[in-house]
């Protein structure tokens, strides 16, 4: 289904992978893990034939079908039902059955009808073919099982949220049928319900699979085999195993190299003091330099060290001081057409406060984020900034960034004081070193687009930080960085998150409850409906 063949990944000038080799056949569900900047998204990018191999070659077979991390590639008109349905080309055959419908009921004459008549009929047949009635009904399943709402089928794609828009390309590609899934992190966005009907979609999935996913319940219940990427060595280590049993095997490994370490390097010892001792000697000087060779090549054939993986040392702005109440909102109203996502909204976000907004898909978080940042403009109503406000914006799908600018240029219009040298000091802080403030934004993966944006708000002095899912797209300990951040940080916050770790880091004082806008005390009962938002 996919063979690849001694393959170089590269971004720019930066080499990723080099000459790597593997075989995905049907039946294989495989995990392609490894920290972000790894090149896991570059790989998955080669393997769609969205990038070029830099050496090698990529051989498919049968179809692929890739969800990338970036949803906004569909026309904003177009309806989700549409966008679904087009993954079999069920779009135009039920836009042509329209049609024929439309043109029947308005003929007039005998051979206008018998005309009409016959274009119906080649146009239902064209609609059976591609699946007809139950490829509708199969296509409003799956819509239904990645938590997409009857009621959004005949919405405009542009009136969604960015997490209703993921999981509308995530049903396209599951209702394609493809032989071959590409799944970049395709648990994003979903609640419980609709991440346990993906896990069964996918453990029943008989084609090849490749996930990138930082959800180890996934990984655990879905694959087979682990691609474990090592940045360091630009390889992969192929993995013929589950999650678990890849976890075990990783850690007995480990255990394995260090007593084979410990045992040369105690034996290299003793050889060198061995040596020591007959150097000084004539007739033992020759054997004294055999033993310090001997000890030296133990040494060398030992596998390398395994190098701890570095983390990048997020950090949060020190806040510039403000009133006491440096943002708020007063009935804050917004549709997308017939659809209402904000009614009547009041916010008063206090000097230091921290707030969490919880809600379903579709209820208006990101939207409301984005109406207190001025990225929305509100139907009515209206954002209060008060004295000395510095706001700082983290969106979810990054729309911060210039997709065409340099993670360098990026940083430098976020944070214009900073000359060229403190722009490098902080990219490397966040683990943009060398050639990577040369690289576009548009070619970063999620989680080094997460690490950028999180750099443009060091510098800023920001004292209300408005953070829409910071800890998307991060591996374990990139988030955990982010939560100790958050955790410390001494302004105000306002954040939208599926993330039970990101509630306990920010301690919330309050909760907004969308759509309704309901304003309350925290409690430990509204944990229950992090999942579920």
């Amino acid at each position: 289904m996919i063979t690849v063949r001694g393959v170089d990944v590269r971004v720019g000038a930066r080499l990723l992978l080099s000459d790597i080799s593997f075989h995905i056949a049907p039946g294989d569900r495989i995990g392609l893990v490894g920290r972000n900047g790894a090149g896991k998204t570059s790989l998955m990018r080669t393997l769609a034939g969205q990038e070029r191999p830099a050496a090698g070659s990529v051989t498919v077979t049968g179809s692929l079908g890739h969800l990338p991390q970036d949803s906004r590639v569909a026309d904003p008109v177009t309806t989700v039902c549409d966008r679904i349905l087009s993954a079999r080309g069920l779009d135009r055959a039920v836009g042509a059955l329209r049609a024929a419908e439309e043109a029947m009921a308005e003929a007039v004459g005998a051979a206008a009808q018998e005309s009409a008549m016959r274009r119906y009929t080649r146009a239902e047949a064209e609609f059976q073919a591609r699946g007809g009635y139950a490829a509708e009904a199969e296509a409003a399943q799956v819509a239904a099982g990645v938590g997409l709402p009857a009621r959004l089928m005949d919405q405009p794609l542009g009136a969604l949220s960015g997490g209703q828009r993921r999981r509308v390309e995530l049903a396209r590609i599951l209702f394609a049928d493809h032989g071959t899934l590409l799944l970049d992190e395709p648990t994003n966005h979903l609640d419980a319900d609709s991440l346990a009907w993906l896990r069964g979609f996918l453990a029943g999935h008989r084609g090849g699979l490749v996930v990138i996913s930082h959800d180890t319940g996934l990984l655990a219940d879905t694959v087979n085999r682990v691609f474990h990427l090592d940045p360091a060595r630009r390889t992969i280590d192929v993995h013929n195993t589950g999650w678990h049993a890849y976890l075990a095997q990783r850690e007995a490994d480990e255990r394995r190299r260090a007593r084979e370490r410990a045992n040369a390097e105690r034996k290299a010892a003793a050889l060198r003091t061995q040596a020591d001792r007959m150097r000084s000697h004539v007739a033992t000087a020759v054997a004294a330099r055999n033993m310090v060779r001997r000890a030296d090549r133990m040494l060398a054939e030992l596998e390398p060290v395994r190098r701890a993986e570095r983390t990048a040392r997020i950090r949060l702005p020190e806040p510039a001081p403000c009133g006491r109440m440096p943002l708020g909102a007063i009935s804050l109203a917004k549709a997308y057409g017939d659809h209402r996502v904000l009614t009547g909204v009041d916010l008063a976000v206090d000097r230091g406060s921290r707030l969490v907004v919880l809600g379903l898909n579709g209820a208006g978080k990101t939207t409301l984020l984005r109406t207190l940042a001025g990225h929305e403009t509100p139907d009515s109503g209206r954002v209060v900034r008060g004295h000395g406000l510095r706001l700082g914006y983290f969106a979810q799908e990054h729309d911060t960034l210039a997709p065409d600018r340099t993670v360098g240029e990026n940083l430098s219009a976020a944070a214009p004081h900073l000359d060229h040298g403190e722009v490098r000091q902080v990219l490397g802080a966040f683990l943009f070193t060398g050639d990577d403030a040369d690289k576009p934004a548009r070619v970063l993966s999620g989680g080094e687009k997460t690490r950028l944006a999180l750099a443009g708000l060091v510098h800023s002095g920001a004292n209300v930080l408005l953070l829409d899912e910071p800890t998307n797209n991060l591996d374990p300990a990139s988030r955990g960085e982010v939560l100790a951040a958050v955790g410390s940080y001494p302004g105000a916050i306002v954040m939208v998150t599926h993330d039970a770790g990101a509630i306990e880091a920010l301690r919330p004082d309050r909760v907004l409850l969308l759509p309704d806008g309901t304003e309350d005390l925290w409690s430990e009962e509204y944990l229950d409906l992090v999942a579920l938002a």
